[in-house]
């Protein structure tokens, strides 16, 4: 038998050892975990971290990244931790990676996880820190990836920043910081990603130069954080640009030439500053995707070259007044395009006739501007439009065909135009149109019988529409305002129109609608305005708009309605009523004749009031009373005379019986007076009540009233 030689055995001791060591490092690592677990009350989400006889069974755990055996990475994010960050922590002692956002996290910076010597990834991000980042920060130099966004954090920002040279993303939005930005951040060489947006309490600050000189900076986002001055046109340099967001700030200046050259960017939202100038016209920038600099003050044409970048799908130049000139028609090819936002501008000329048809649009807006031509014909073509927004324009022709069969399609406001002939009359049934304002065209043809269940808004006033409105319009319960006013409408008002519970404006005023209202309003809760003047319509005012809750502007003017005003309307509480050039008749409701209404029955010769100031008649009344209404005086004449008669048979009665008496005849007769009469005139009067009617003639009406009770 051999005998082992003296290495086998220092091997095999150094074996056993170094498997000694991993088990008791495996095994203090789970104890620091559970420890943690306990710590911070158990939360549900880490039920699973339990004891094991297996030392290593916490690396299986999904929170946990372990490299040979040992704990790296924590990963604690959204689970509900309350209570500040412990020291013990930094016991896993290989640990690299922690993340710990989006908790309930309180207090200063955890200054314990300095002892975290390791740490290269520290995300304490959406929690309730508050105070200031130490000034110490660099303690933690091996940080690659910090990320202290969504917390209280004030004061300044540390200059010590600038000494983690390591560092490649910093994420500081949405904190309350009020000091300054410092300029060593922009030491920061091999920084690929700075975010530094929605910071309302920031110190109005300049970009510092240094932030130019970031040569591997891929994300720089710094929106709305009180940013001033201008963009340094070394920004051109930063070649590995890819995405730039310096949005709703307050920065002016010209655009950087060098910015549209970048090759590598893809991204450029500036929208909402004070920028001035031309937009570059040289345009190499051929991977944009995105470009927004819309809300400025930007002026001159828009760049030949935005035609050339085939990869763009988002155009964004709206609200700059000073951007003239035609659209370049290379613009309409764009392969990718899906957002053209192009309103309240100075354009002119035809918008490129194949847009849309080379891309899957959605978002189209030219709105306020001086265009002239067609729409394009193919905005639906690829069947992903949801809308077209072309008012205040100078368009010709008619809508878009491509709108027959556009299901995707939510709104069309294409008011104040010059459009002509027929809409597509698929384009009413697109399952998600809400929104269809046309008014002040020349559009023609007929509503169709059925229409959207989504619409929200019809307004087609001032065109030519004709034919009936359609008994179809019932299927549109979610309709809000129906304007349909000066066209050429005639039939009837549909019953089915009246079943409409969201409707807040009905306007059907100028056209040429006939015959009487529906007597029966089956729901108009929401309604406030209702226009029908100018019309044909007859017969009685319906009782039922007495009773509109919500009901606050009433035009039935320029018709031929005839009958009483009824009573209930005077229930209303109207800040506008128009029922004049009507035929209306009798006399206007006491309670209507107001200062406000001065002017709302004019030219109805059958109309009276009680009073002058209304330009109608003074009603006739008695001499002896001109306050007494006809009806009262009637029945005060009425019951005169039956009293009369009553004192004149008592009279009678009386005489006979003394007669009888004198003769000695029915001398055992016993007497009982009647009751005497204690009603007033007053009381007689409160009694006149519709609910009292009995009856009705040429003379007046017949009430019941008792007296006694």
């Amino acid at each position: 038998m051999t005998t082992p030689k003296p290495c086998l055995y220092t091997l095999l001791f150094f074996t056993f050892l170094i498997h000694a060591n991993s088990q008791s490092l495996q095994d203090k690592e789970r104890v620091v975990l559970l420890k943690l677990k306990s710590y911070w009350l158990s939360p549900p989400a880490l039920s699973h971290w339990t004891s094991s006889s297996n030392s290593s069974s916490h690396c299986s755990w999904p929170e946990i990244t372990c490299t040979e055996n040992s704990v790296t990475g924590l990963f604690l994010y959204n689970v509900n931790l309350t209570l500040q960050v412990p020291s013990f922590i930094c016991d896993l002692n290989n640990l690299t990676k922690l993340d710990l956002g989006d908790n309930y996290l309180p207090g200063d910076f955890p200054l314990s996880l300095y002892n975290c010597s390791k740490l290269e990834y520290l995300d304490l991000s959406q929690n309730y820190f508050v105070g200031t980042i130490p000034d110490d920060i660099d303690r933690l130099p091996k940080l690659q990836t910090l990320i202290l966004a969504g917390n209280n954090f004030s004061g300044d920002i540390p200059a010590s920043i600038g000494k983690l040279q390591e560092l490649t993303t910093l994420h500081l939005y949405m904190n309350q910081f009020n000091g300054s930005v410092p300029a060593e951040i922009g030491n920061l060489s091999n920084l690929e990603f700075l975010w530094l947006s929605w910071l309302p309490e920031m110190a109005p600050w300049k970009l510092p130069f240094e932030f130019t000189k970031f040569k591997k900076m891929k994300i720089l986002i710094i929106r709305e954080a009180n940013l001033i001055g201008e963009i340094p046109e070394s920004v051109g340099e930063m070649e590995a640009l890819e995405k730039l967001d310096m949005s709703i700030n307050n920065l002016s200046g010209k655009i950087p030439s060098g910015l549209l050259l970048l090759k590598h960017l893809s991204i450029i939202y500036l929208f909402k500053n004070r920028l001035s100038g031309e937009i570059p016209q040289v345009v190499e920038a051929f991977n944009l995707t995105i470009i927004d600099i819309s809300e400025n003050n930007l002026t001159g044409p828009i760049p030949q070259g935005f035609g050339n970048l085939t990869k763009l799908t988002d155009m964004s130049l709206f609200y700059n007044g000073g951007i003239s000139g035609e659209i370049p028609e290379e613009i309409g090819l764009l392969p990718n395009l899906v957002i053209f936002k192009m309103f309240n501008m100075n354009l002119s000329g035809t918008i490129p006739p194949e847009l849309g048809k080379h891309s899957l649009l959605e978002d189209f807006q030219v709105s306020v501007n001086r265009l002239t031509g067609k729409l394009p014909d193919g905005l639906c073509k690829n069947g992903k439009l949801v809308g077209v927004v072309a008012y205040e324009n100078s368009l010709t022709g008619g809508l878009p065909s491509s709108l027959e069969n556009c299901d995707s399609l939510m709104t069309v406001t294409v008011y104040d135009n010059k459009l002509s002939g027929d809409i597509p009359s698929g384009m009413w049934n697109a399952l998600n149109l809400s929104y269809v304002l046309m008014r002040n065209n020349s559009l023609t043809g007929e509503l169709p019988g059925k229409m959207s269940y989504n619409l929200q808004r019809v307004e087609i006033a001032d065109n030519k529409f004709s034919g009936q409105i359609p008994r179809g319009v019932s299927s549109c319960k979610k309709l809000q305002v129906f304007d349909a006013g000066n066209n050429l409408l005639n039939g009837t008002i549909p019953q089915e129109l009246t079943t409409l519970p969201s409707l807040s404006s009905l306007l059907l005023h100028q056209n040429r609608l006939s015959r009487p209202l529906p007597s029966d309003i089956v729901s108009w809760e929401s309604l406030n305005i209702l226009d029908l003047s100018r019309n044909q319509l007859s017969g009685p005012i319906p009782e039922k708009l007495g009773v509109l809750p919500s009901l606050t502007e009433l035009d039935l003017s320029e018709n031929q309605f005839s009958g009483e005003i009824p009573n209930q309307l005077a229930i209303l509480k109207l800040n506008n009523l128009n029922l004049s050039s009507n035929l209306l008749t009798g006399e206007i409701p006491t309670s209507l004749e107001n200062s406000a209404n001065e002017r709302s029955f004019l030219n109805n010769t059958g109309l009276c009031a009680s009073t002058s100031g209304y330009n109608v008649n003074i009603c006739s009344r008695s001499p002896t009373s001109s306050k007494i209404s006809n009806r009262s005086l009637a029945l005060i004449l009425s019951l005169s005379a039956v009293l009369f008669l009553l004192v004149l048979f008592l009279l009678v009665f009386f005489v006979s019986g003394y007669r009888r008496k004198k003769d000695g005849s029915h001398a055992d007769w016993k007497l009982t007076s009647f009751q005497r009469c204690n009603f007033t005139l007053s009381k007689i009067l409160a009694g006149l009540t519709e609910g009292n009617v009995i009856g009705s003639g040429g003379s007046g009406k017949v009430y019941r009233v008792q007296l006694y009770r």
